[in-house]
């Protein structure tokens, strides 16, 4: 799904102090930071709703901390891809480009 939008994967579950970056891609000149979040019913909410604002303010500290480790000076997006698992096992995917603006 990301590949063929234009995004490149350059890393994966970059843990910081305080929280976590499931997906690191780049698209263009832009780093964009990817929330990847999976539910197998919507009884607690939509995997989107789950990205919350304790989540939000997580994300931002380790995207912080991220661009000092990596020196990082371009410009840091986010986008969220909610995963539903259906009842035939299969999936479905949603992306969600700058969620928090």
């Amino acid at each position: 799904m990301l590949r063929t939008r234009g995004y490149e994967v350059i890393g994966a579950g970059f843990l910081a102090r305080r929280g976590e970056l499931d997906l690191v891609c780049r698209r263009g000149n832009t780093l964009v930071l990817v929330e990847v979040k999976t539910r197998t019913t919507d009884a607690f909410g939509t995997p989107l709703e789950a990205v919350g604002t304790r989540k939000r303010r997580a994300l931002k500290n380790a995207a912080a901390e991220y661009r000092a480790l990596a020196e990082w000076r371009g410009s840091i997006r986010y986008a969220v891809v909610g995963i539903t698992v259906t009842s035939d096992g299969g999936f479905d995917a949603e992306l969600v480009e700058d969620p928090f603006d």
